[in-house]
This record gives C-alpha cells, sequence and structure tokens, in this order.
C-alpha cells in the first residue's frame, strides 16, 4: 500500500469541506478521485454495491447512535474520544457485510502552520493517561487554570511556561510524555472507540490556484509519523511530542485548556 495518496479535489472557491469530501464519495461513480481513495482503502469501486457517506455531527443523540451503529451504553465514551468527521458504509457485490470507515479531516491553507487536533481541560487529560496531582497541579500553571505560585520569573502574569519551571518538575513532565509517547498520539490523532478514525484526510487550500488538493494516510502511518522524533520543550516553553505541540489554548472560548496542534500540511511529506 502506498503510504499515502495525493490528488487535486476539482472544487473551486475555498476549503473542500467535511461535507464536499462526503458528497465525492458518495458521488464515487462518477468521481475518479473519490475512486482513489477507496482504492487506496482497499475497495475496487466497481465491486461496490451501495455507498453512503455522511458528516459524523459533533453532538450525538441516541437516537442518532443507532444510524451510526453506536452501543447505546457506550455512547459517552465514544463521543469523549470521537475523531472521524466523515464516515462511509460500503457494500460490497459479492458480500452482504457493511464495512464502515470513518475518516478524520483536517483543513489548512498551503501556508498555514499548526492546526489543532485536540483539546480538554487538564483533569480531562488526567482521567485519559493517569498522570499523578503534581503533574496535572503544573500543567494548569501551564495553561492558566490555576494561577502560578509567587517566586517565579514568568514571561506571561497569567502563567508558566514549562522552562519556567523546576528543573525537578520539567522533568518529570517530559518523562512522563516520553514514557506514554504513543497512547498520547493515538488519542489525539486517532481517539478510541466507534468513531475513532480509520483514515486521515488533509485538504491544503492553495489560493494562488484557488484550488483544494489533498492527502490520504492510514491513520496508523499517520500517527508514526507525527509522533516521531523526541519529547522535548521548545525554544517557546511549550511542550514538543514527536511531531506535535502541546500548549495553552488561549484566546477565546477555553483559554486555560491544553491545545495539542500539528502541522497537517507535513503529510504531503510521506512518498507515495
Amino acid at each position: 500500500m502506498n503510504r499515502r495518496l495525493v490528488g487535486s479535489i476539482t472544487a473551486k472557491g475555498g476549503f473542500a469541506s467535511e461535507r464536499a469530501i462526503a458528497q465525492k464519495f458518495n458521488n464515487y461513480r462518477k468521481d475518479s478521485e473519490a475512486q482513489a481513495w477507496l482504492r487506496y482503502m482497499g475497495y475496487e469501486p466497481d465491486k461496490i454495491s451501495e455507498l453512503h457517506a455522511e458528516v459524523v455531527p459533533v453532538k450525538i443523540s441516541k437516537e442518532m447512535a443507532v444510524k451510526y451503529g453506536l452501543d447505546i451504553n457506550k455512547l459517552k465514551h465514544d463521543i469523549l474520544y470521537k475523531k472521524s468527521d466523515v464516515q462511509v458504509r460500503i457494500y460490497l457485490i459479492y458480500d452482504n457485510t457493511l464495512f464502515v470507515e470513518n475518516v478524520s479531516v483536517k483543513k489548512a491553507n498551503s501556508d498555514a502552520d499548526y492546526n489543532q487536533v485536540d483539546k480538554r481541560r487538564v483533569d480531562n487529560y488526567r482521567e485519559m493517561w493517569g498522570f499523578d496531582e503534581e503533574i496535572a497541579l503544573w500543567l494548569k500553571y501551564f495553561t492558566g487554570e490555576v494561577k502560578p505560585p509567587e517566586g517565579y520569573a514568568r514571561r506571561d502574569h497569567r502563567r508558566l511556561f514549562f522552562d519556567e519551571m523546576p528543573e525537578m518538575i520539567r522533568e518529570k513532565i517530559v518523562d512522563f510524555f516520553r514514557k506514554n509517547k504513543m497512547l498520547v498520539v493515538c488519542d489525539v490523532l486517532k481517539g478510541r472507540g466507534a468513531l475513532s478514525a480509520d483514515w486521515l484526510i488533509v485538504a491544503r487550500y492553495v489560493k494562488e490556484k484557488d484550488i483544494t488538493d489533498f492527502a490520504i494516510s492510514d491513520i496508523n502511518i499517520a500517527i508514526n509519523f507525527f509522533g516521531r522524533g523526541d519529547v522535548r520543550i521548545s525554544p517557546m516553553g511549550n511542550l514538543y511530542i514527536g511531531r506535535i505541540t502541546m500548549q495553552r489554548k488561549g484566546g477565546t472560548p477555553d483559554p486555560t485548556k491544553l491545545q495539542f496542534k500539528i502541522k497537517p500540511c507535513q503529510i504531503f511529506e510521506l512518498r507515495g
């Protein structure tokens, strides 16, 4: 299998939205690009009897859960770890089995820097990853959720950067994320449960040409790609986790949440 597939979406005039990508899948019989996506995913278009693709909403009711094949008893868990933006349901001619493919979609300008992939309160991440109270407290100092104690030189009176923390604390935080790097990377990119992502599509808008090109990758390849590299404090006092940056959300809303960001256009660097 190719590591990623690159092509060009023919729609003009801005980003190819999640809805546009779902429409392309639904129009796969006439859309050569959607056919290429399906082949990359392991499906021969002429072997498909039915295909239905749609945008997965942010909020899912119990009634809607049935539509997406979710277990009502696990609905809260699946929504908490949701990473799929488009769901593609496929029936093959020779097999009446339903195949479900979940796609995470990231949109970026060709000259864009970072794109958020996850944000939550520190306590939510503590529940997910199990770091101790001390790490949780210093992460709250980092986001500004808790006002930092006096006595530390600060570039920002609202919070502490990692390079402003005591060395022992810095090492403890780096050590935790180093030991749990793949868990963290998987959760922020793939998620867990029935709405976790199987595939990543990056839609890159090239303003000069007024087109959107794309790269599609198996989510596990994307995880390995963005997770590649050490865990270390950045020159700006944030945290690098491979190619992922952990920083304070800032701005509005949710200014004191932790935020994880990637440069989605880097996926185009993967060789086909």
